[in-house]
């Protein structure tokens, strides 16, 4: 199972540590100043880890309902490392804000399975 998902972890050990490390770590690039750029961050994050967790167990989703339950695991790592970030960390704090830019990036990531999949069967049957 771990040697099945191995990039999944990888990943979500990457985001634990993005999202554990102290703030001052991440300190701005002066000339960028875009306001909630973070949101964007948090959604490429997620929308990253679920699009390899759907790669990596592709052939073992067998219906859609599979696949959004399959999503529960991300959302529970993101909502989780949010409250990590309010109880743990002293230059970091959980935002709910954060947790929905979580949400909609493993949603996306999932309707652009969705989307594709049918597009893919076609493709390998021409």
């Amino acid at each position: 199972m771990i040697k099945k998902n191995i990039f999944s972890i990888l990943i979500a050990l990457i985001i634990m540590y993005l999202s554990l490390a102290n703030a001052h770590t991440f300190d701005k690039a002066p000339f960028i100043d875009i306001p909630n750029t973070d949101k964007a961050v948090h959604f490429c994050m997620y929308f990253g880890l679920m699009l390899v967790i759907i790669l990596e167990n592709k052939n073992n989703i067998k219906s859609n309902g599979h696949l959004f339950l399959l999503g529960l695991i991300p959302l529970s790592f993101g909502i989780l490392m949010e409250i990590l970030q309010a109880t743990l960390t002293v230059t970091r704090s959980g935002s709910v804000f954060d947790a929905l830019a979580n949400s909609a990036g493993i949603l996306v990531s999932i309707l652009l399975w969705l989307w594709i999949k049918p597009t893919k069967k076609e493709i390998i049957r021409l």
